[in-house]
Protein backbone atom coordinates (compact mmCIF):
# COMPACT_ATOMS: atom_id res chain seq x y z
CA UNK A 1 0.00 0.00 0.00
CA UNK A 2 1.36 3.39 -0.92
CA UNK A 3 1.57 6.23 1.51
CA UNK A 4 -1.11 8.88 1.59
CA UNK A 5 1.46 11.57 0.87
CA UNK A 6 2.62 9.77 -2.29
CA UNK A 7 -0.97 9.30 -3.42
CA UNK A 8 -1.64 13.02 -3.08
CA UNK A 9 1.55 13.82 -4.99
CA UNK A 10 0.47 11.44 -7.76
CA UNK A 11 -2.91 13.14 -7.95
CA UNK A 12 -1.33 16.59 -8.19
CA UNK A 13 1.23 15.44 -10.75
CA UNK A 14 -1.26 13.74 -13.07
CA UNK A 15 -3.76 16.59 -12.95
CA UNK A 16 -1.02 19.14 -13.60
CA UNK A 17 0.08 17.09 -16.61
CA UNK A 18 -3.44 17.20 -18.02
CA UNK A 19 -3.64 20.96 -17.51
CA UNK A 20 -0.17 21.49 -18.96
CA UNK A 21 -1.07 19.50 -22.05
CA UNK A 22 -4.28 21.52 -22.41
CA UNK A 23 -2.33 24.78 -22.43
CA UNK A 24 0.20 23.32 -24.86
CA UNK A 25 -2.62 22.36 -27.18
CA UNK A 26 -4.05 25.87 -26.92
CA UNK A 27 -0.66 27.35 -27.70
CA UNK A 28 -0.03 25.27 -30.82
CA UNK A 29 -3.65 25.14 -32.05
CA UNK A 30 -5.34 28.36 -30.90
CA UNK A 31 -8.24 27.96 -33.31
CA UNK A 32 -9.30 24.46 -32.23
CA UNK A 33 -11.93 23.85 -29.57
CA UNK A 34 -11.07 26.47 -26.97
CA UNK A 35 -14.32 25.92 -25.10
CA UNK A 36 -13.80 22.15 -25.01
CA UNK A 37 -10.22 22.52 -23.76
CA UNK A 38 -11.25 24.94 -21.02
CA UNK A 39 -13.98 22.46 -20.08
CA UNK A 40 -11.30 19.76 -19.74
CA UNK A 41 -9.25 22.04 -17.49
CA UNK A 42 -12.27 22.70 -15.27
CA UNK A 43 -13.02 18.98 -15.07
CA UNK A 44 -9.39 18.26 -14.18
CA UNK A 45 -9.48 20.74 -11.30
CA UNK A 46 -12.78 19.30 -10.07
CA UNK A 47 -11.32 15.80 -10.29
CA UNK A 48 -8.28 16.87 -8.30
CA UNK A 49 -10.44 18.34 -5.55
CA UNK A 50 -12.65 15.24 -5.45
CA UNK A 51 -9.71 12.83 -5.28
CA UNK A 52 -7.93 14.81 -2.56
CA UNK A 53 -11.16 14.89 -0.56
CA UNK A 54 -11.54 11.12 -0.92
CA UNK A 55 -7.90 10.58 0.04
CA UNK A 56 -8.29 12.63 3.21
CA UNK A 57 -11.47 10.88 4.35
CA UNK A 58 -11.37 7.05 4.19
CA UNK A 59 -14.63 5.24 4.86
CA UNK A 60 -13.70 3.28 8.00
CA UNK A 61 -10.41 4.55 9.47
CA UNK A 62 -10.35 1.78 12.12
CA UNK A 63 -10.66 -1.16 9.72
CA UNK A 64 -7.37 -1.67 7.84
CA UNK A 65 -8.91 -3.94 5.23
CA UNK A 66 -11.56 -1.39 4.26
CA UNK A 67 -9.00 1.41 4.22
CA UNK A 68 -6.81 -0.55 1.80
CA UNK A 69 -9.79 -1.24 -0.44
CA UNK A 70 -10.72 2.44 -0.30
CA UNK A 71 -7.27 3.59 -1.43
CA UNK A 72 -7.08 0.89 -4.09
CA UNK A 73 -10.40 2.07 -5.51
CA UNK A 74 -9.19 5.67 -5.28
CA UNK A 75 -6.06 4.90 -7.31
CA UNK A 76 -8.05 2.93 -9.90
CA UNK A 77 -10.54 5.80 -10.27
CA UNK A 78 -7.68 8.28 -10.53
CA UNK A 79 -6.04 6.43 -13.41
CA UNK A 80 -9.26 5.80 -15.33
CA UNK A 81 -10.52 9.38 -15.00
CA UNK A 82 -7.14 10.90 -15.89
CA UNK A 83 -7.04 8.63 -18.93
CA UNK A 84 -10.52 9.84 -19.93
CA UNK A 85 -9.36 13.45 -19.67
CA UNK A 86 -6.35 12.74 -21.88
CA UNK A 87 -8.62 11.03 -24.43
CA UNK A 88 -10.97 14.04 -24.44
CA UNK A 89 -7.98 16.32 -24.97
CA UNK A 90 -6.74 14.13 -27.79
CA UNK A 91 -10.06 14.34 -29.61
CA UNK A 92 -10.32 18.09 -29.00
CA UNK A 93 -6.89 18.74 -30.53
CA UNK A 94 -7.42 16.67 -33.69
Amino acid sequence: MTKLRETKKDIDYLVSEVISNCYTCLYFHPEKGRAEIFSIIEDAVDLRNELIERANNPAEPKNRSLVRKHYLALRNDMFTKIDELFERLSTACK
